[in-house]
């Protein structure tokens, strides 16, 4: 199935990273609301922090979110020394794909991690990349009808 992810975490935190490499994996995508940043802070947490400066002694990281709002990632992107995409359209892998052949990336090679199978997931299958669903890092937050909207796509995915 399409939607079905190749693997799954509880967060973006808790992704098997090592196990990604041993598959040969160079590159990662995330997704930035609720994948690596709480939705609409606009602020990365120290864990966030410490996971891209981990992560970037062995991955090239990339950032695709759909989020259009520029003065939001005006005020995201000061907070990473890597590639952020914005407007990327997620499901369709055009704006991801394009980074890839400009920066000579096989997406055979690259793992996109988000929390929409809709999005993400869809996204990452289209363009030939691993993909990892993990959970929203503030669901507990999120309003009852989103919960519910999370809820109906992982039984889609199943």
């Amino acid at each position: 199935m399409i939607l079905k992810p190749d693997y799954t975490a509880k967060t973006a935190f808790e992704v098997n990273y090592d196990k990604l490499k041993e598959n040969g994996i160079k590159v990662l995508v995330f997704d930035l609301d609720s994948t690596v940043m709480k939705s609409k802070s606009g602020v990365f947490t120290i864990e966030a922090v410490n996971l891209f400066n981990n992560l970037s002694k062995d991955f090239l990281l990339l950032i695709a979110s759909n989020n259009k709002n520029q003065d939001y990632i005006s005020k995201v992107r000061p907070q990473i020394n890597f590639p952020l995409i914005s407007h990327a359209n997620k499901p369709n892998p055009k704006c991801i794909l394009s980074f890839f052949k400009e920066n000579g990336i096989e997406p055979s090679s690259a793992a996109i991690i988000g929390d929409r199978p809709l999005t993400d997931i869809l996204a990452g299958k289209l363009a030939g990349m691993k993909t990892v669903l993990v959970d929203s890092i503030n669901w507990f937050e999120e309003p009852k009808l989103t919960r519910f909207a999370r809820r109906i796509e992982r039984l889609v995915v199943r």
